[in-house]
C-alpha cells in the first residue's frame, strides 16, 4: 500500500520534471516577447501578430537545442518510477 509521503514524493518529482522540461521554451518566449515589446515601443508599431512568429520560431529553436536534455529528464523520471513501483507495491 502506498503511503501519503510516497505519493507526495512522486508528485513533487513529477512537477519538478515538468517545470525543468518547460523552462527553456518559456524562457525563450519570455526573452523574445520582451525584445519584440521593446522594438514595438521604440518604433510605435502596434501590430499584435508581430510577436507571434518570432516566439514560435524561438520556442522551436529552444526545443531543438534542449530536446535531448528534456528527454533525458523525462526518461530518468520514468525509469525511477518503474524502479520504485516494486518497492512501493511489494
Amino acid at each position: 500500500m502506498l503511503t501519503q509521503s510516497e505519493i507526495l514524493t512522486v508528485l513533487r518529482n513529477a512537477i519538478y520534471v515538468v517545470l525543468v522540461g518547460s523552462a527553456p521554451m518559456l524562457a525563450a518566449a519570455l526573452l523574445i516577447g520582451v525584445i519584440v515589446s521593446i522594438f514595438q515601443a521604440t518604433t510605435q508599431i502596434n501590430e499584435q501578430t508581430l510577436a507571434f512568429v518570432p516566439k514560435i520560431i524561438g520556442i522551436l529553436l529552444a526545443l531543438l537545442l534542449f530536446g535531448g536534455f528534456i528527454i533525458t529528464k523525462v526518461t530518468d523520471f520514468t525509469n525511477l518510477l518503474f524502479q520504485s513501483i516494486e518497492g512501493m507495491l511489494g
